[in-house]
């Protein structure tokens, strides 16, 4: 039962009884192999699909480049959310980072672009397993394999997180797999040949490198983002997380650096195949592409595609996990309806948070498609990679404040790269933002991206913020500070 508890700073808290937060209760089950498994899992099909698009707009030199650039990036946003996660373990992850930095209307802020970035994704990887099935199955519809996809993997996430865990560790294990075998493949068959990198046809003025100048290394940006993006979902894991203070960060770094080295292979071997950069960069399934031009257009290459599937099956069921956490989160808090966050009596999983986050999935992967004619993939891409870097900025901005202004906050783990790193995070990151808008074709879903957020910045404004929890984890600690901080000043 709730009852009217504090307000200020344009927001009002209710008190809420245990019984609210006894029906929303996560269990503990993850350990740092299961956490390295859910951050390289919710990537790896960015090592499968969606990178190639880079091809298209930048060449191979531009999209080179970029993904040097955005791993930078990603290296200092990872140890800044490693030291944070350790500080701050709750499962709101970079909405809870923003909330304590700058209060609640930031936090909400960050937790939409989340909420986009992690419901989209799922979406931009189900267009791209149904592209990779429709190379077996060319007359099944698409859609089929869309509706097929959520409605299974949404189903083990509700079983339980064990499960959920245990299945993110198995496809992972066999995607990095499959990747392993195409790299041997194309080395070692002569398949891979250097000059079939820089056949894009190069601009007037322009070089085969940088076929479409230096402006190609800026609009190759967001495609380079998708070879890391989603590994920041981890921190979502706090509460579920045995020992959070030695397995986050352990699992973070170690996952960035797995991340590294596949993105340097797949982005040098995979383009240099098949019918190079040029082919490559409109292929809906350049994985599957490669591997015909390794070994040929036999079984041996349709029963590798189906196992190549399990890159996409490992991100798609690992980021169905991080929608269901960050809908969770900001549900329990009251920044979306408390429905979405009442979680299973057995299960204690957030299961009305999996169903709604799939169902908006589908409703995207459906209107781009009829509206994008063929781009239906790099469009979502380029709308999730927008709701990310906004969040990636702020969630970096609020390590800054939070140095300055907390100096007392326990930080169990600190990152090496310290307030320099995130200087650097937060510079790229606005970059890539920027980027989002590079591509004409792409903007119209950035736009609708835009709006999403400012009609919910209006929803929040209008009737959530009158309506928060004073009890949900992230929130009791901010106001507890909040609290400390009003004393001093009496």
């Amino acid at each position: 039962m709730a009852e009217k508890g504090k307000q200020g700073g344009g927001v009002r808290y209710e008190n809420v009884d245990q019984a609210y937060l006894d029906q929303r209760q996560l269990k503990k089950k993850a350990n740092w192999v299961m956490l390295w498994a859910l951050g390289v899992g919710a990537v790896i099909s960015g090592d499968y699909f969606g990178w190639n698009f880079g091809l298209s707009v930048g060449g191979f030199g531009g999209l080179l480049i970029a993904t040097l650039v955005i791993a930078i990036m990603y290296v200092c946003m990872v140890y800044c959310i490693a030291e944070l996660s350790t500080a701050l373990p709750h499962a709101g992850g970079f909405y809870s980072f923003t909330r304590q930095a700058f209060g609640p209307w930031a936090g909400y802020l960050v937790g939409i672009t989340d909420t986009i970035e992690y419901v989209i994704t799922p979406a931009v990887i189900v267009v791209g397993i149904g592209g990779y099935l429709n190379t077996l199955l060319p007359g099944v519809p698409t859609y089929f394999w869309w509706l097929l996809a959520y409605a299974l993997f949404v189903g083990i996430n509700i079983k339980g997180v064990e499960l959920t865990l245990k299945v993110g560790l198995l496809v992972t294990l066999l995607a990095m797999a499959v990747l392993l075998i195409f790299y041997g493949g194309a080395i070692f068959s002569g398949a891979f040949r250097w000059e079939l990198l820089f056949n894009v046809p190069p601009d007037p003025g322009q070089s085969t490198f940088l076929p479409k100048g230096y402006y190609g290394i800026f609009a190759a940006l967001p495609f380079a983002i998708w070879f890391y993006l989603a590994i920041e979902q981890l921190p979502l894991a706090a509460e579920e997380t045995v020992d959070v203070v030695n397995d986050m960060p352990r699992a973070l770094i170690l996952g960035i650096v797995t991340l590294l080295g596949l993105s340097i292979f797949t982005l040098i071997l995979n383009s240099g195949v098949h019918g190079g950069a040029a082919a490559i960069g409109s292929s809906e399934a350049p994985l599957a592409d490669g591997f015909e031009a390794v070994f040929g257009g036999g079984a041996t290459t349709t029963l590798l595609t189906l196992i190549a599937l399990t890159g996409l099956i490992a991100s798609f069921h690992t980021i169905i996990y991080a929608y269901g956490r960050v809908l969770f989160a900001l549900s329990r808090a009251g920044y979306f309806p408390r429905w979405i966050s009442i979680t299973g009596k057995q299960t204690h999983t957030p299961h009305y948070a999996l169903i709604l986050g799939a169902g908006i999935g589908l409703v995207c992967a459906f209107l781009i498609d009829q509206m994008s004619e063929g781009v239906v993939g790099a469009a979502l891409l380029n709308m999730a990679v927008f709701g990310a870097v906004i969040s990636y900025a702020m969630v970096m901005l609020s390590y800054i404040k939070l140095k300055h202004s907390r100096p007392d906050l326990e930080r169990p783990y600190k990152s090496p790269l310290g307030l320099a790193g995130a200087y650097v995070g937060v510079t790229l990151s606005l970059l890539s933002l920027a980027a989002t808008f590079a591509v004409q074709d792409y903007r119209p879903g950035v736009y609708g991206v835009a709006i999403f957020l400012f009609v919910a910045l209006l929803y929040f404004g209008f009737y959530s913020s009158k309506h928060l929890v004073a009890q949900a984890p992230e929130e009791e600690m901010a106001l507890i500070e909040e609290a400390e901080k009003e004393l001093k000043h009496l």
